[in-house]
């Protein structure tokens, strides 16, 4: 009866994958030692248990599930094992010091303890997560495994590590497991904005740097920052502190929010737009304002005839490139007043004048807007700033060309003269998706736009989708580099700053989508909707 039964027992433990033995400090069962034999039984009892082989302890698991995280995962082989989850006494450990704020990061997020720089075999123990550096391939790609309770998160450059450890707390988000496997990630577009015209409708530092969190964690890599339009100009000056409004960000902010943004592998790209939607400049130099032949004033343009003029914006541009220490610039170049009348010539013969003099008998106001662009463009340039300038501020059949460097920021083809994307593209220009149809949030809904909903951008857009509802060829899809979602405020007490947030939530995370992966969802929007509510 006693050997049927501890066979039964190693059975039962066998069929349900685990070893779960009662015994005392002695091996024995407690009702073995109950009864526990004496003498020549006892001495053939024990022999009997020593010729029995012991049980290894096992435990077998299901292949695991790919990770349901915002952006989803690329790849994801599956294993069988426990996972991973942050332990009380659990560690990060880095092996370079180039990912020492990755590592404290994320040991702060996930209840961790930073250990520190280690080598791949000094100091390794159960359950750490080691960030590591190495290979080669798109400095944004990243490999996480997660086997026998740890993880690795390893890639060709910081960026990519860092985009791991946000795969990874989206995984262990509310008590989650990190799924055994191996996930092999990397975004399909170099470029992943959000924009913020901050011109029209000042935001706290506070709301910008919240903004700045949520963006890193759906591994975005962008923030423009349009500060300067016909409403205000909105971060503190020392060459011209004449121009700015009264309600604005300080540059001690402004590095704080920059020093943020730089934290999460965000760029800060700034926007000063000229020769339009200058009006807050111009209400402390109305000397500069653009005029008609009949003194009409041109709202928010500057008079690019007077030197005076590009001195100003000069001034601007070489004081907050030291403000803004990242790669990209946007020119702005839409919108000039002088380009919107049926005779340029006949209305701005200042403008017709001063084209003829720098370009021949036969130069345009449209050539002297191309020229004030690539004058601006020079002035940055010399920064070492990669510049992009809105679709609308290239113009057709102009005899001054724009330097071929300049990124076209494909935002409508609503404008008077818009042109096709695929004008653009064929010429080999690279562009940036701002398809107005469905990235623009523009408050109160003027003109004909219309808040853009999560829905809409993860069933029916992609990068591809740069005017209308209608894809370019795949054949272009190289130089489209990526895109950005985009917060106007063009009535400005439409939302609060909090309704902003709220509004922009879901279309957020369905650009983050598309751009890290244009291909259709694996997910149904319902389920992508409550995967976001889950993850917060």
């Amino acid at each position: 009866m006693v050997a049927a039964a501890f066979v039964g027992t190693v059975a039962l433990g066998t069929g349900i994958g685990v070893w779960a033995a009662s015994d005392d400090a002695d091996g024995e069962t407690a009702a073995g030692s109950a009864r526990r034999p004496s003498g020549s039984t006892q001495a053939a009892s024990s022999a009997a248990r020593a010729a029995t082989p012991t049980p290894t302890p096992t435990r077998s698991y299901p292949l695991s599930q790919a990770p349901r995280t915002i952006p989803a995962v690329r790849s994801h082989t599956a294993a069988r094992g426990p996972g991973w989850r942050p332990a009380k006494n659990g560690r990060v450990v880095v092996s370079d010091p180039a990912l020492v704020d990755e590592g404290r990061l994320t040991a702060g997020e996930l209840g961790l303890t930073y250990a520190g720089q280690k080598g791949a075999n000094e100091d390794v123990r159960a359950g750490d997560l080691r960030l590591d550096l190495g290979g080669t391939g798109d400095p944004e790609s990243y490999t996480m495994t997660v086997r026998g309770g740890s993880v690795r998160i390893s890639g060709p450059g910081d960026a990519g590590v860092f985009y791991g450890t946000r795969t990874l707390k989206q995984e262990v988000h509310g008590g989650g497991t990190a799924p055994e496997g191996v996930v092999k990630d990397q975004p399909a577009k170099p470029q992943r904005g959000f924009m913020l015209d901050i011109a029209r409708k000042p935001f706290t530092a506070g709301w910008i740097e919240a903004r700045m969190k949520e963006l890193g964690d759906l591994k975005y890599n962008q923030f423009g920052l349009h500060f300067s339009d016909d409403q205000g100009f909105r971060i503190e000056s020392a060459t011209h502190p004449e121009i700015v409004s009264k309600d604005h960000l300080t540059k001690a902010q402004v590095k704080r929010i920059v020093a943020l943004a730089a934290s999460r592998h965000i760029q800060v790209v700034p926007e000063i737009d000229s020769p339009g939607h200058l009006g807050a400049v111009l209400a402390a130099h109305p000397e500069l304002q653009l005029r008609n032949a009949q003194g009409v004033a041109a709202k928010g343009a500057v008079d690019i005839s007077l030197d005076a003029s590009a001195k100003l914006v000069d001034d601007l541009l070489d004081e907050y490139a030291d403000v803004f220490p990242g790669s990209y610039w946007n020119l702005g170049g839409d919108e000039y007043q002088a380009l919107t009348v049926a005779d340029p010539q006949a209305s701005y013969p200042q403008l017709a004048d001063a084209a003829r003099q720098a370009y021949g008998d036969s130069g345009t106001v449209a050539d002297l807007t191309t020229g004030w662009l690539g004058d601006r463009a020079d002035t940055v340039r010399a920064h070492d700033r990669t510049l992009r300038v809105w679709n609308d501020g290239f113009f057709r059949d102009t005899s001054v060309q724009p330097a071929e460097d300049l990124q076209v920021a494909y935002w409508t083809g609503k404008e008077i003269g818009a042109r096709q994307p695929v004008e653009y593209l064929s010429a080999g220009r690279e562009v940036l998706n701002y398809n107005d149809e469905f990235l623009y949030y523009v408050l109160g809904e003027p003109n004909t736009f219309v808040y853009p909903t999560g829905q809409r951008i993860y069933q029916q857009w992609t990068p591809r989708v740069l005017r209308g509802t209608t894809a370019v060829s795949a054949a272009y899809d190289a130089q489209i580099l990526g895109g950005s979602f985009a917060v106007w405020c063009d009535l400005a007490g439409s939302q609060t700053q909090d309704q902003v947030a709220a509004g922009i939530r879901m279309p957020l995370r369905a650009t983050a989508q598309k751009l890290w992966d244009p291909r259709t969802p694996a997910l149904s929007w319902t389920a992508f909707k409550g995967l976001a509510d889950k993850l917060g």
